[in-house]
């Protein structure tokens, strides 16, 4: 007893540590995406995404960036996006820059493993996204993509009844983005975005630093290196970048979660190649090809994940040999167990720098709090179920509650209010319509 009292014990100090040492990277990330996307249109992203030209993946790739969001949101804004008109493959791009190609990945990855995962993210990002728009096309059938739209349209308009009556206006309507930017009430609409988003995230970020601490200290990595092949050159980084998309896929881990646990697979003998496609595939954890499935059918879901597999592998396989290639490529840690996480800047900087983040924490919640202050939260709703800020021009989902109208950031946050409603009337009695 008291020796897995120990390994407890040791195994959430590893998770914490792991959180301390990223903490102000988290808030540095998530507010200047915060910022970004209180500041970036959401029309103008649909009006630019009609093709999937080189120059739409770019511009798609771009606004991605800019929308950084957790998994379940870039999914549930990407479908919003198709359904408007923007093209399949660019909306699908767009997803996985919002995802993986965002400053507050990169700073965690750049911590807890090296700066050598954080150059993958962007360079292998891009490789992936180019994948993904030369085979897409090819792969999902334009009759299959139609149906999906006209469907997903349809379900919209059910669910919406084309009501904006009485709504408040577009955030920052009749403002210029620069006008918003000298304003507090635009800096407040970014606090709300940089809260909203901490809060969406907030289940997969302790999932991710705990299970990541277990699997670090807990696991003995006899057991990784049982899974993953070593000494066995090219067969061996290809079973790796196969195996990392598996591995997130049964995980359950999403977004920016997903990284403690890259760190301790690293730290028990994955190849750089294989921690790069695992890191690439949160998109393709289960709770979210289930939600693919309920967006475009069973048919185009399969192609996605047969697609999105093999682009992450690949993306991972080459970014590995490249790096090689120019001799950048890091190498594996040789300790057996232990904290994964680089202290970059030793320890008295970084309790300094997570210092400042709780301050600059703290005036951001403050921002987000007193926004009506500042005509802040004009054109804005809160999530219920995940507390992300949402559009309420161009919410992910929404339903109507006591006759007025909720917003939601995607359809699985919408349907758990729903089946949460449903379970309250039965346990006060009510009929379930």
């Amino acid at each position: 007893m008291t020796d897995v009292l120990d390994t407890i014990g040791r195994s959430l100090a590893d998770g914490w540590w792991m959180f301390w040492e990223t903490l102000w990277a988290i808030v540095l990330g998530f507010g200047l995406s915060g910022a970004v996307q209180a500041f970036v249109s959401r029309a103008q992203m649909q009006r630019a995404l009609g093709d999937h030209r080189p120059r739409t993946i770019v511009k798609s790739s771009l606004f991605g960036v800019a929308s950084s969001s957790c998994s379940y949101a870039a999914s549930a804004l990407a479908k919003t996006l198709f359904a408007r008109g923007a093209d399949f493959t660019a909306a699908q791009a767009f997803m996985f820059a919002s995802t993986n190609l965002v400053v507050e990945l990169g700073a965690v990855l750049w911590l807890l493993i090296g700066w050598e995962f954080a150059a993958a993210e962007f360079v292998g990002g891009a490789i992936m996204i180019t994948l993904i728009a030369v085979v897409l096309p090819r792969v999902v059938k334009p009759a299959d993509i139609e149906r999906a739209r006209q469907r997903l349209t349809s379900e919209q308009s059910a669910r919406t009844g084309h009501e904006h009556h009485g709504e408040p206006p577009a955030p920052g309507e009749g403002r210029s983005t620069r006008q918003r930017i000298r304003s507090l009430g635009g800096w407040s609409d970014a606090a709300g975005y940089t809260i909203s988003d901490l809060t969406m995230v907030r289940r997969e970020l302790v999932i991710g630093f705990v299970v990541a601490g277990f699997a670090d200290v807990a696991v003995p990595t006899s057991f990784w290196r049982s899974l993953f092949l070593t000494g066995h050159g090219l067969w061996s980084s290809l079973e790796n970048v196969v195996l990392g998309p598996f591995l997130a896929i049964i995980s359950f881990v999403c977004s920016i979660g997903n990284v403690p646990l890259a760190a301790a697979l690293w730290s028990s003998g994955s190849s750089f190649g294989g921690v790069v496609a695992f890191v690439f595939a949160d998109l393709i954890a289960l709770p979210l090809l289930l939600i693919y499935r309920k967006y475009y059918g069973t048919p185009i879901t399969l192609r996605l994940l047969a697609v999105f597999w093999s682009t992450m592998s690949v993306a991972g396989l080459v970014t590995e040999y490249l790096f090689r290639a120019v001799n950048i490529a890091p190498v594996a840690p040789n300790s057996d167990t232990g904290p994964v996480g680089r202290d970059v800047f030793g320890l008295n900087y970084t309790t300094v720098l997570d210092v400042l983040a709780l301050v600059v924490f703290a005036a951001l919640y403050w921002l987000y709090r007193h926004r009506e202050r500042f005509d802040g939260g004009a054109g804005y709703a809160k999530d219920p179920v995940c507390g992300m800020q949402v559009e309420t021009m161009h919410p992910g989902a929404m339903s109507h509650h006591d006759g007025q109208p909720v917003y939601f950031c995607s359809d699985h946050c919408r349907e758990r209010f729903d089946a949460g409603q449903a379970a309250g009337n039965r346990d006060s009695g009510g009929q379930r319509v």
